[in-house]
């Protein structure tokens, strides 16, 4: 078998495991197996390309490696999980960079070499590095709203989205004259400028809430460009995974967007999620008082439940709750109550944020049940226990026309038969709006720390069996 036979073994090898990897993904029960079989492809590819005859010494790539191994090590020994939107983000950056900088290369050398790119070679290379350039850009500015180093609000300025549609414009105009005058220099690195302050205006006027959308984009974005990559380097694997790649986050950002009931246009355009700032009306500044209750009420609720629905929500990442949560589901299934998760599409900072929170508890995958699943059972429970969530469970949602997140499917916790809420305070949610759900005559609010207010109720029970 030649080597090049071999390469191009690994490269299909690896495709298929990269497609079965995807579906595994799908579902919880799958996940751990699909992420083994997408970690098998990527050493399949890699082992590929290390034995490419275009390589002419290993130096640099073991330096590249071993500094590379380092820092993933590290980030995956110290960020906690709480923290994954923020890693994910940050990790879209450099890997935009990456590619970017993987084609400037490209055209560099052939600038130096005096050679001139074929159409397609072009193509590629201006696309791969345009993408590569405002992902990076981009994800940083979604990194830093996650991490609260840039406002999380919406930052918007008259006629802001003409001025992203004139730089979209200006930079795919640039593109098309760099392909009909390949070795129009400035016109490339003018093409990777405005590429990057592309990837700031886009997600600039882009709130804290819609994150999750913006990172599913985001994802999108640096799959197109390894795939543009993949053209220009004449890599095979490097086109499949990175269509693959692309095409799933475009299709989790429609439905993210589904989820919360407005279009992928309104997300990017329509300047909606602002994460509250500065003085904040409080839940009891209009209308009724929310039925605030101790945890001794709460705990004797809890005590007489036959059945139970946890709602986590963001407040449980923040609080580092999954953990609390878990030991209380064990402490009630010894008393003889059902318990189970209901998972909102959009809870949390990315998609899957609680399954992956719940997940690293220790929680069972057949508790966990996707809106879909589980809305219709809320009106036969005993109890709804919504841990920092908020805007997936406001009954505005359904009943409000005027309101933001009119038409956005929620969870139905407000039918059970008690809703007891886990909330830090009286502020209200990403929406910014107030949530009839807190002084509906069967919800109890219990106000602190969700960790430490889990952990109460626990205690409580055990003292009290």
């Amino acid at each position: 078998m030649t080597t090049e036979l071999f390469v191009q073994l690994c490269y299909l090898s690896a495709s298929i495991l990269f497609i079965l990897g995807l579906r595994g993904l799908g579902d919880a029960q799958t996940a751990r197996r699909g992420i083994l079989l997408a970690e098998i492809g990527m050493a399949l590819a890699i082992i590929g390309t290390l034995l490419r005859h275009e390589i002419i010494t290993y130096q640099w790539i073991l330096v590249g490696s071993v500094i590379g191994a380092a820092i993933g090590t590290w980030i995956s020994l110290s960020i906690p999980m709480t923290m994954m939107p923020e890693r994910i983000a940050f990790s879209h950056a450099f890997g935009g960079l990456a590619v970017s900088l993987v084609g400037i290369s490209e055209y560099w050398h052939a600038q130096q070499e005096g050679l001139t790119l074929n159409t397609l070679q072009i193509t590629a290379t201006g696309f791969e590095v345009v993408l590569g350039a405002l992902t990076f850009t981009g994800s940083l500015m979604a990194f830093g709203k996650l991490q609260g180093f840039t406002p999380g609000r919406p930052m918007t300025f008259p006629g802001q989205n003409a001025f992203n549609f004139g730089l979209i414009a200006a930079t795919l105009g640039l593109v098309g004259y760099l392909i009909a005058f390949p070795h129009a220099v400035f016109v490339f690195y003018a093409a990777c400028a405005l590429a990057l302050v592309i990837g700031v205006s886009l997600v600039l006027p882009i709130g804290g809430a819609d994150m999750p959308v913006v990172i599913c984009l985001l994802n999108s974005y640096a799959g197109l460009a390894a795939s543009a990559t993949g053209f220009a380097l004449k890599n095979n694997v490097l086109i499949i995974c990175g269509a693959l790649d692309g095409g799933s986050g475009f299709i989790l950002g429609m439905m993210m967007s589904k989820a919360m009931n407005r279009s992928f246009a309104n997300v990017l355009f329509g300047a909606f999620g602002a994460t509250p700032e500065g003085p904040q009306k409080q839940l009891t500044s209009t209308g009724p008082a929310p039925n605030e209750a101790t945890v001794e009420d709460a705990a004797d609720v809890l005590r007489a439940a036959r059945s139970l629905i946890v709602v986590p929500g963001y407040g449980m990442a923040v609080s580092q709750a999954q953990h609390a949560v878990r030991d209380l589901a064990a402490v009630l299934k010894l008393n003889g109550c059902e318990v189970k998760y209901a998972i909102h599409p959009v809870a949390g900072r990315m998609p899957g944020h609680m399954n992956v929170l719940l997940a690293e508890a220790n929680v069972p995958y057949d508790q966990l049940f996707d809106l879909e699943q589980i809305n219709d059972e809320f009106s036969a429970t005993d109890v709804a226990l919504v841990v920092g969530a908020n805007d997936v469970v406001n009954p505005a949602a359904r009943t409000d026309q005027s309101s933001p997140i009119f038409g956005m499917p929620i969870l139905n916790a407000d039918a059970a038969r008690t809703c007891i809420v886990l909330k830090r305070s009286l502020n209200p949610g990403f929406a910014g709006i107030e949530n009839g759900l807190f002084v509906k005559p069967n919800t109890m609010m219990v106000l602190g720390d969700a960790k430490k207010t889990i952990s109460a109720f626990t205690h409580t029970l055990k003292e009290t069996a």
